[in-house]
């Protein structure tokens, strides 16, 4: 990593960090309206991210011109808003894609990244209140730089409300209107495009939610842990490991930290004498505070096998909270839900490829050591630890009150 971190050094348009231009993709060589620009007067706020201009489009010089936009005009007509005087119109892709025949065709993801520079800089200056991403393309160019996971397709992302942290904005995915007007299914897949975009506009009259960076703690001395957990009434905790499971021999947790509130995050490196980590062992024993993580299993294997102890009392799983608030694929996953809850983009950016097994298997090491051999290497390791205790203790707050427990089940 040298003298900077991966998050410094990446290109805002390709997630890889190689940088993409109008040159490097050709389209706007062979197209009538080449860097098709935003289009519509904004009144209300609304910042609209489709997929590409078609031949419409490219005849007239604007977005949503076609059949396309005719539908998606007379669905916010219904929903009380007008596509031109409310909301500014831009696309992932800023100029027509074409097949050999001359015909409309999706952009390549590709051609996506190639325009998301330029498509991130419109959001800078039109400072939109709410974004509507419709379809996968453009999660792709609103998100394709800024997290390390697959992103999937738009079923993963549709129905969510994200606070953006970083534009300041509401993110509404949903599905494109040419998915709508082509399914099978469609008096289906239309009424639930309308009740998204229908809870989307009525974030419009909801504040943004401002989802403070945590004050993390580094300590070498574990025992503010004995402090703090005597008067607290919950904890989430975490480790970073060398590996996914801890059975074969050299496996260690490297470091843990420890949320008792948004106000008390501790991080540090796993002491080498059981003398030195007995503070975190008697908190993990004790009933109080009741305990929680971000997929339980994980931390509860790796205690008992490489810790000699048993964690009392676990009162709450946040990834199985977030399954039974939302069964779809893919969406359980911290960094995901940190994101749609708290408009928080993937905080593992610097972390998250020495965490990678070196080969498959689930008792293959990491890279962890790798990591901690460079010289900001430790800092970067329990921020990152830091973050993970913080997010899952406020997730597990939010999931517990949207599930209407006045009480933890335990």
């Amino acid at each position: 990593m040298g003298f900077f971190s991966e998050s410094e050094t990446k290109s805002d348009s390709h997630s890889g960090g190689k940088a993409h231009s109008c040159a490097s993709c050709g389209l706007y060589r062979n197209v009538n309206s080449p860097k098709m620009k935003p289009y519509g007067k904004g009144k209300k706020g609304i910042l609209n991210i489709g997929e590409a201009p078609g031949e419409a489009e490219d005849e007239l010089g604007k977005p949503w011109q076609g059949k396309t936009g005719k539908l998606l005009k007379q669905v916010y007509r219904n929903l009380g808003i007008d596509l031109f005087e409310d909301c500014v119109n831009i696309n992932s892709c800023h100029c027509r894609p074409m097949d050999r025949e001359g015909n409309n065709r999706a952009p390549t993801p590709a051609e996506v990244d190639n325009c998301r520079r330029t498509t991130l800089q419109w959001v800078k200056e039109i400072k939109p209140r709410l974004i509507v991403l419709l379809g996968g393309s453009a999660v792709r160019a609103f998100l394709g730089n800024r997290m390390t996971q697959d992103l999937r397709g738009i079923s993963t992302w549709r129905g969510f409300q994200i606070p953006d942290q970083d534009f300041k904005t509401w993110v509404a995915p949903t599905f494109h209107p040419s998915y709508v007007e082509r399914e099978k299914e469609r008096k289906e897949v239309e009424t639930i495009w309308v009740q998204d975009l229908e809870r989307a506009f009525e974030l419009l009259n909801k504040d943004l939610p401002i989802t403070p960076e945590p004050d993390i703690q580094y300590i070498t001395d574990l025992s503010v842990l004995t402090k703090f957990g005597k008067h607290s009434e919950f904890m989430a905790f975490d480790y970073e490991t060398t590996g996914l499971k801890p059975h074969a021999p050299g496996h260690r947790i490297v470091s843990a930290s420890v949320a008792f509130s948004p106000d008390q995050v501790y991080s540090f490196l796993m002491p080498k004498t059981k003398a030195e980590r007995r503070p975190l062992l008697e908190l993990l024993q004790e009933l109080t505070p009741a305990k929680m993580a971000h997929n339980i299993k994980f931390e509860d294997t790796w205690t008992r096998v490489r810790l000699k102890t048993q964690v009392n009392n676990w009162a709450w799983d946040s990834m199985q909270a977030a399954h039974l608030l939302d069964n779809r694929k893919y969406v359980t996953g911290l960094k995901f839900q940190t994101y749609v809850n708290f408009g928080v983009v993937d905080f593992s950016g610097d972390v998250s490829q020495y965490l990678r097994p070196r080969e498959n298997s689930g008792n293959a090491f990491n890279r962890i050591d790798d990591l901690l051999h460079n010289p900001e290497g430790e800092h970067i390791l329990l921020k990152y630890g830091g973050f993970d205790s913080y997010y899952q203790y406020l997730l597990s707050m939010k999931q517990i009150k949207e599930l209407g427990y006045d009480f933890l089940p335990f």
